[in-house]
């Protein structure tokens, strides 16, 4: 068994009191190799000392006596669409919906609080003529190793929101989605610096369970990582 002690610090954080979910997913995935299926149980608090525990395949965080979540080796059969260009995702962003009407502004993935070194800034809007929705992205230094490789918990958080954004036309007023559980596959290194694409598509909904997609291409449209997400319907004001 491999043991972890870590913390969630404010920066990481998604809704105001819990950790971003892509980011806590990334963390538990850390010790397991493939694609990886993370399935956060409670809320991941944020300035608490944490357990990550790995043994036989399985990853599972704690908060004290609480399982936080779990992750796993898995498979992912998703058909990953085409890659809009970094032109169109660019003249996405002034449609993204987040501008006006956002959950958790302070997130940091695609918190519109957020500075562009303090959060990944990712702001996907509408892409004309397909049912994606987009946002470039050029992640900064300070998430790479000494490679120059995005370390992989910020790339599960690049794949986390977006696909949220993609099903959130489907959400009444007063209604947030929260993740749920996300599978995801790191083919090839996200590299700090360089300008890549991040897209996100609705898979469909089940009760208040809703699905999607998301996928990080690089600027000429090759896939690097992509992930399935379950989003699941909360009461804004829980969690706001």
């Amino acid at each position: 068994m491999s043991i972890e002690h870590f913390e969630i610090v404010l920066r990481f954080r998604g809704p105001p009191r819990s950790g971003n979910g892509g980011y806590t997913c990334g963390r538990l995935a850390a010790h397991l190799d493939g694609t990886v299926a993370a399935r956060l149980k409670a809320p991941p608090p944020l300035g608490a000392p944490l357990r990550l525990d790995t043994a036989e395949g399985v990853a599972r965080l704690f908060a004290g006596d609480t399982l936080v979540g779990e992750a796993k080796p898995a498979a992912l059969d998703l058909q990953v669409p085409p890659a809009p260009t970094l032109a169109q995702a660019r003249d996405a962003v002034p449609a993204f919906i987040g501008f006006r009407r956002h959950s958790f502004p302070g997130c940091f993935v695609c918190g519109p609080e957020r500075e562009p070194k303090d959060g990944l800034c990712l702001f996907p809007g509408p892409v004309e003529g397909t049912a994606l929705i987009a946002s470039p992205w050029t992640p900064d230094p300070s998430l790479a190793d000494e490679t120059g490789a995005v370390r992989p918990e910020f790339v599960w958080s690049a794949l986390d929101c977006p696909g949220a954004f993609a099903v959130m036309p489907r959400l009444a007023e007063g209604v947030a989605v929260v993740l749920g559980e996300l599978t995801a596959s790191i083919t090839e290194d996200v590299r700090a610096g360089e300008p890549h694409i991040v897209a996100g598509w609705s898979l469909g909904q089940d009760g208040r369970k809703h699905l999607a997609g998301t996928a990080v291409y690089t600027e000429d449209g090759r896939v690097l990582a992509f992930a399935r997400a379950v989003w699941i319907e909360v009461p804004q004001a829980t969690w706001g």
